[in-house]
């Protein structure tokens, strides 16, 4: 059994976190597999939309405590296993919002630490109503800051320094107040839900959300003023498209445009 499933449905891939009995942990293995899955969709033209989910009762509970543990038994001490688990767990969470495609994080039951910078990290999500989020390390002295890097540029600086040092949870409905998660809905609503933007999206110009995409992350790191100036560059760039000059002659002439993707 594949600890990561993946289902490709017309322009959509489904990417399935398989690992119910430890909770859909991000283990070496689960990493690697994430990691590898990403790299193929970065190369794939015919997938213009990623839904990421978990099986059995949770999103993902963050990382393999277990792993972790063992890594001690090192001569140093695990700091070696520990330098390089984390360096691979952010290039596979940078890896998410560089890749071409929006990803839409399909959450339920609980997405902790490294779950829910999981969650945030990708462009967006949906949530079944009474799944629970936080970013819990400190309850076992282990502060979590790598997910801090996600989660505070996903809510306000308050909220996010509130979770870190408490511990304490958030639930869905909570969590799209606070702009975690797009929105909140019934638990058997969850996958048709998750389904049906991905395939909103995945209906647009591929090129264009790709380009929109990258610039949506590039523009956010820069002063206002540099932003507008790149943000100007891509839309230069974008009118000049074949299909984009095709698709504001067919909205002028009131027809669908003819595309070629």
């Amino acid at each position: 059994m594949a600890i990561l499933e993946r289902s490709d449905t017309g322009a959509v891939t489904h990417l399935r976190m398989n690992a119910p009995d430890r909770l859909n942990a991000l283990s070496d293995e689960m990493l690697a597999a994430l990691q590898a899955e990403l790299d193929a969709l970065r190369e794939d033209r015919s997938i213009r939309a990623v839904i990421l989910s978990g099986a059995g009762k949770a999103f993902c509970a963050g990382h393999d405590l277990k792993q972790m543990t063992a890594g001690r038994q090192a001569e140093d001490g695990g700091r070696a296993y520990f330098k390089n688990l984390f360096d691979r767990c952010a290039r596979m969470m940078m890896s998410v919002q560089s890749l071409p495609q929006p990803v839409i994080a399909q959450v339920h039951g609980i997405a902790t630490a490294a779950g829910c910078q999981l969650v945030a990290t990708c462009d967006l999500a949906v949530a079944a109503e009474g799944t629970r989020f936080g970013v819990n390390g400190v309850n076992i002295g282990l502060f979590c800051s790598t997910p801090m890097v996600a989660l505070s540029r996903n809510i306000p600086r308050k909220q996010a320094f509130e979770m870190l040092t408490t511990g304490q949870f958030i639930e869905a409905n909570r969590a799209v107040e606070l702009g975690l998660v797009n929105r909140a809905v019934p638990p058997e609503a969850l996958e048709q839900e998750t389904r049906s933007l991905a395939e909103t999206l995945a209906a647009k110009l591929g090129s264009v959300v790709k380009i929109g995409k990258q610039a949506f992350y590039q523009q956010l790191q820069m002063p206002l003023e540099q932003a507008y100036a790149y943000t100007g560059d891509v839309m230069v760039e974008n009118m000049l498209y074949r299909e984009t000059e095709e698709g504001i002659s067919a909205f002028i002439e009131k027809r669908d445009p003819n595309w070629s993707q």
